[in-house]
């Protein structure tokens, strides 16, 4: 049991001494845990946790079903981890006050990336910048597989219309992790920067989100 270790081992006892950043994925789930069962301590059952989901990548996305299915996790426990994973996909997700400038396509891929990366379907979402290239509005547009019929212009530019922008940046992620652009995506491309060109707001960019990597149809010069 828990009180069988050392307390200099003990998770809680490591954070207090050592900080957060140094302890494990296993102590910092035991941390959550608050306590093991009759038959195991609260740190392998950590480690039995972060073995039925392979790591924290797919324990990210576990559902209360998925946790309370497994052994010594009661609905308490899993609705603690549930809270502890939504309250850092939020703070990761966080911008400061001040509107964020994109100077690049990597910074606008960064804007991004965090919550489109692990998108099990296509989104296509529109950023609306205004003369200094700042972030007025984020909005998705269109939730399904992408093609030029679909996604139309009209939508795109009644926002940005909208929110008096100067200019766009489209954004889709593909569920597979590989950002490499399809004709269905450089279809779409050009018809919004058609219809850019006569409404006088101009498409600076179309990022293609995958896993931690992106392809930017400006730089692939489809813009």
């Amino acid at each position: 049991m828990l009180r069988d270790v050392p307390k200099e081992e003990r998770p809680r006892e490591r954070l207090l001494e050592s900080g957060a950043k140094n302890l494990s994925n296993q102590e910092l789930l035991a941390i959550l845990l608050g306590s093991g069962t009759r038959q195991e301590s609260v740190t392998d059952l950590a480690q039995r946790l972060l073995i039925h989901f392979e790591g924290l990548v797919l324990l990210k996305g576990a559902t209360i079903e998925e946790l309370t299915s497994i052994r010594g996790i009661g609905s308490a426990k899993a609705v603690q981890i549930l809270a502890a994973i939504e309250v850092g996909k939020r703070m990761h997700q966080m911008r400061p006050a001040e509107r964020y400038m994109i100077r690049s396509p990597e910074d606008g891929a960064d804007f991004v990336m965090e919550e489109m990366r692990d998108l099990n379907q296509e989104h296509f979402i529109c950023l609306f910048l205004n003369t200094k290239n700042q972030v007025l509005h984020r909005q998705t547009v269109f939730i399904g597989s992408l093609n030029a019929s679909i996604v139309h212009p009209r939508e795109v530019f009644k926002e940005a219309v909208k929110r008096s922008a100067a200019s766009i940046i489209c954004a889709h992620n593909h569920p597979s992790g590989d950002p490499s652009p399809s004709q269905e995506d450089i279809q779409v491309t050009r018809r919004l920067q058609e219809c850019g060109k006569m409404i006088g707001i101009e498409v600076l960019d179309h990022l293609v989100i995958g896993d931690r990597k992106f392809v930017s149809l400006k730089e692939k010069g489809y813009l």
